[in-house]
């Protein structure tokens, strides 16, 4: 593998479950984003979009000066296709600056149909070596996605012999399947992964049962949590992603259009500035920050995946089901005036909680939540979901952030005797 020229940082692409997760995604630093329509991505119980709405998510993305690329990468049975066909009309009008797809027969459909729409080839294609990505490229494909399969050398291998546009995966929760082509849930549950209907039936709790002794199950324990052999680790490249630049992956792609804006926000935020310092390497302080910061958000632990080779098991497998998150949403930034917030919460606050702002250069800063108000203006000690409260903020904050706080916040204030940033100033 030849270790190819930067002559320019990779783009980072964000997941958009939903209008919401959208706005979060491009508020936090994402180049573009990637969305579907739930009867044609695999992605179904997702917010997803649909008509109007569809439209209307492209347009805020260009007009922000970002792109949006729209997933139609179910492998379609004949039934689906002239509901594809009506969809391929309506994209035409939309003009997404891409549809992500993997069926050879869709793909010949938009090339004839839809000549002025990019196509992205997803990773459910199993792009693993130089000629399948010639093949896509000879098509007229303007990028391929990957499969998860491959190791750096490999990457760099396929970048010496093509010139279409290569995405990897670098961050989110890892198919146990190859390259996600699954069929666990077809049969467990009869909802089709590869039509957008898995229900993640690889993290389902499992015990061995013998014919004989029907109804009796017998555990086969990882731990004393239970068994998840089928159970993946989250990948996490954010401390790699210059070394994937130098092998000539021109975009970076975040997993996870079923996650909350909470993950969205953070893990968007975090990648943000990992690429922005791609060409001089972050302080060590830096690193340590970026991996603080994404253990407080929705994960199963850590891994690099396949990317750096065969791994040790337990590089790859969870040593328990439950996901991992110390930070748990408390609210949105709405309006901001001064020193001043209206805050749409999503959890309880009260007056004296110690909180924190997903704001660049307010990291791993906590302020204690002082004078709370209600939109009349009174004084409150208390809100809940779903109410609008003006408190006090740091300057710094902008409207969209997010106001966050630790799942174990009560503790906080042990902390904070030996070291911790608590700070009053929140109202």
């Amino acid at each position: 593998m030849t270790e190819q020229a930067l002559a320019h940082k990779p783009e980072l692409l964000a997941p958009a479950g939903d209008f919401e997760k959208l706005k979060t995604a491009i508020h936090y630093g994402a180049d573009a984003v990637y969305l579907g329509d739930s009867r044609f991505s695999l992605r179904a119980k997702a917010g997803n979009f649909c008509g109007e709405e569809l439209a209307r998510a492209v347009r805020y993305a260009r007009e922000r000066g970002k792109k949006s690329y729209v997933t139609v990468n179910i492998f379609p049975h004949n039934r689906d296709l002239s509901g594809i066909d009506a969809h391929l009309e309506f994209l035409k009008e939309v003009r997404p600056d891409a549809v992500i797809l993997s069926d050879p027969g869709l793909f010949g459909r938009f090339r004839r149909r839809a000549p002025e729409i990019a196509i992205h080839v997803s990773t459910q294609a199993n792009v693993t070596n130089a000629d399948a990505a010639r093949f896509w490229q000879d098509l007229g494909a303007e990028r391929i996605v990957l499969a998860r399969e491959l190791s750096i050398e490999e990457i760099g291998e396929i970048r010496e012999k093509t010139t279409v546009g290569l995405e990897v995966f670098v961050h989110g929760s890892i198919c146990i399947s190859y390259s996600g082509r699954c069929y666990i849930s077809s049969f467990l549950a009869a909802r089709g992964a590869n039509t957008g209907e898995c229900t993640n039936s690889c993290r389902w709790k499992y015990a061995l049962t013998e014919e004989k002794r029907q109804g009796e199950f017998l555990p086969v324990y990882e731990n004393d949590r239970g068994t998840y052999l089928m159970s993946s680790k989250d990948l996490c490249m954010v401390e790699h992603l210059e070394t994937l630049a130098r092998a000539g992956v021109d975009s970076f792609k975040i997993e996870g259009r079923m996650k909350g804006i909470n993950y969205v926000a953070g893990v968007v935020k975090t990648y943000r500035e990992a690429v922005d310092v791609i060409g001089s390497p972050p302080a060590p302080e830096r690193t340590q920050r970026w991996r603080k910061e994404l253990s407080m958000f929705s994960s199963r632990g850590y891994t690099t995946g396949m990317f750096f080779g065969k791994q040790p098991d337990d590089a790859y497998n969870v040593d328990e089901e439950s996901y991992r998150m110390s930070h748990e949403l408390v609210g949105v930034v709405g309006r901001t005036d001064g020193d001043t917030a209206r805050i749409e919460l999503r959890a309880r606050l009260d007056r004296g909680d110690p909180v924190e702002f997903l704001s660049p250069g307010l990291e791993e800063k906590f302020f204690v939540v002082g004078s709370m108000r209600d939109a009349g203006g009174a004084e409150v000690e208390s809100a809940r979901n779903g109410d609008s409260v003006f408190v006090g903020v740091p300057r710094g904050v902008r409207e969209n952030d997010l106001l966050r706080r630790p799942r174990d916040f009560r503790d906080l204030n042990d902390s904070a005797a030996e070291g911790a940033a608590v700070r009053e100033g929140c109202g």
